[in-house]
């Protein structure tokens, strides 16, 4: 091989890992901004339908909870078929149950809706996940899913901020209707640009295996059960928080505008914070930015229920920074803990895990603002995620090397 046709090839495969890394960018940006937008359109939901804090969770549980049983089914299908197909149509069918929220006048319609919705996002996780672990290797892998992780939270900002803005001028039904819309050109964009012959195969399994640390049965295993159970309280508490936020801040008086603004800040400050905690855990290790970030959250949960609005929208970047931060240092852990060759396994069962804890907290702690107060809810809300202190114990030997 002369050097220029090394140099045109090595130009090739950089193009083809860049196109794989914005493609999953773009996926992430659609479907988080989608789940998150709903926090937005539950208090407009309870008021037309007349439910209560946990019919409410309930409705919630229902998107999160159809996404989450099927990530491993999900997974599964993509190693199977590819990842361009079920990526690609489950956009289409998490655009069109958004879509279709204009015409859902009952909550059993509303329901249906957001069940197709969320199968329709449990692709994306796992397909996207894996393409961008079969693109990078080595040390740039921990760098490229953060990336990815980072371009969920801008979908957060993003796809909230949109829906605010249209129904400052509309309605809430027509809001989503525009959010279905941009997901179904996303839906088109990711046909288009996942076409085969436009992209490389990535890197051997084994040259991406050989450039990760290899760590033995009796450590990984723990370590991944630890890793998944730390994730699943931090979603637990993202989700049991933002739910019964909103209607915490319509206490205190605030509407439309203030809601999608405090959404909207506490989205853009966990963008940061995933930034910013990919490059702290780099330089000061997992287990201390994992516990700096849990117990901060816990702290700022505190602070808002004694706050007055103005100073509870004030907080909200840095809030926002403490609760998403963690999830970037989790999902880059990941391959790490995964065995050889399953990955796309392995980060189907670390969601799974994950959002179905994240599922199942909206509808728990909305029956518990029912029975004792949205208060004393927020207050268990932040208790629970000290649970993630025992579970440290258990990774310390997986990340000894960052103790020493």
């Amino acid at each position: 091989m002369t050097s220029a046709q090394a140099i045109f090839g090595a130009t090739r495969a950089t193009a083809s890992r860049w196109r794989v890394l914005g493609v999953a960018c773009c996926a992430h940006v659609l479907h988080d901004g989608c789940a998150d937008m709903l926090y937005l359109l539950l208090p407009f939901w309870q008021r037309e339908l007349a439910l209560s804090l946990a019919q409410i969770g309930f409705l919630k549980t229902l998107y999160s909870g159809a996404m989450a049983v099927c990530q491993i089914p999900a997974g599964r299908l993509s190693e199977w078929s590819g990842e361009r197909i079920p990526l690609v149509a489950g956009t289409v069918l998490t655009a069109s149950a958004v879509f279709a929220f204009h015409w859902s006048t009952t909550p059993v319609l509303l329901g249906l809706l957001l069940v197709l919705g969320g199968l329709g996002a449990s692709v994306q996780h796992p397909s996207a996940s894996t393409l961008v672990s079969r693109a990078y290797a080595g040390p740039r892998l921990r760098a490229a899913l953060g990336t990815y992780n980072f371009a969920g939270d801008l979908g957060k900002v993003a796809i909230p901020g949109l829906v605010a803005l249209v129904i400052m001028v509309s309605d809430w039904r027509h809001a989503t209707m525009v959010v279905g819309l941009v997901g179904f050109a996303t839906a088109a964009v990711l046909f288009v640009t996942l076409e085969p012959k436009r992209l490389l195969r990535g890197p051997d399994d084994r040259h991406v295996a050989s450039g990760r640390l290899t760590l033995p049965e009796r450590i990984r295993r723990p370590g991944f059960a630890a890793l998944s159970t730390i994730g699943a309280l931090d979603s637990a508490t993202r989700t049991g928080f933002l739910t019964l936020l909103p209607f915490l801040l319509t206490e205190y008086g605030a509407g439309a505008v203030e809601l999608g603004t405090a959404l909207s800040l506490a989205f853009a400050g966990g963008a940061a914070g995933k930034f910013a905690c990919g490059v702290l855990a780099a330089r000061i290790g997992v287990l201390r930015t994992v516990l700096m970030t849990e117990s901060g959250t816990v702290l700022g949960i505190f602070m808002l229920l004694i706050l007055p609005l103005q100073a509870c929208l004030a907080l909200m970047p840095a809030v926002g920074a403490l609760l998403n931060g963690t999830s970037s240092v989790l999902y880059g852990s990941v391959p790490e803990l995964a065995p050889a060759q399953r990955e796309s396994r392995a980060f189907g069962l670390f969601y799974t895990i994950t959002i179905g804890a994240g599922a199942i907290a909206p509808a728990i702690y909305g029956a518990v603002a029912d029975s004792l107060g949205l208060h004393l809810s927020l207050v268990l809300v932040a208790a629970a995620l000290l649970l993630v202190l025992p579970m440290m114990i258990l990774l310390r030997p997986v990340f000894a090397r960052e103790l020493v």
